[in-house]
C-alpha cells in the first residue's frame, strides 16, 4: 500500500488513509500479505527495506503495488510504462470485473505488477 511515507516515518491525512486500508485488509483478510504505509523504494529494495522497516515480510520483496489514489496510479502507471516498458496485468483489484467509466483503462487500475495477480479475491470478497 504506496505512500511517501513508510512505516511511521511520516503523518498526515493521506497517510492516514493508507494506514487504515492497510488494516482493513489485514482484517478482512488476514492470510495476505500487505505492507503500509510503505514507500517504493523500501517496497522493492531489499536494503532499503532492511533499513527502512526491518522485519517485514513484504518490503523489499512487493510484486503487486496499490496506489492511494487516481491521480498517484495513473501518473506511475504511465511514467513507468513509458520509461521500462511494463504493463498492468488487469484493471482494478484481482479478480474485479472492468469498469464501465468513462477513464481509461489505466486510471482504472488500483495495482500494476511485473507479475500476475496469484490472488483470486476480488473487490466484492474483501468488502465482506
Amino acid at each position: 500500500m504506496l505512500s511517501y511515507s513508510t512505516g511511521s516515518s511520516g503523518s498526515g491525512a493521506d497517510v492516514e488513509k493508507v494506514r487504515a486500508a492497510t488494516e482493513l485488509v489485514r482484517e478482512r483478510a488476514p492470510e495476505l500479505p500487505v505492507e503500509g504505509p510503505i514507500q517504493y523504494d523500501a517496497a522493492v529494495d531489499p536494503d532499503v527495506a532492511a533499513s527502512k522497516l526491518k522485519g517485514s515480510p513484504v518490503a523489499g520483496r512487493a510484486t503487486v503495488f496499490v496506489f492511494p489514489d487516481l491521480n498517484t496510479g495513473n501518473n506511475t502507471y504511465k511514467a513507468v510504462q513509458r520509461s521500462a516498458g511494463a504493463r498492468r496485468d488487469r484493471p482494478g483489484a484481482a479478480g474485479s470485473a472492468p469498469s464501465r467509466s468513462t477513464t481509461s483503462p489505466a486510471a482504472r487500475s488500483c495495482a500494476t505488477s511485473s507479475t500476475r495477480s496469484r490472488s483470486p479475491r476480488s473487490r466484492q470478497e474483501l468488502a465482506r
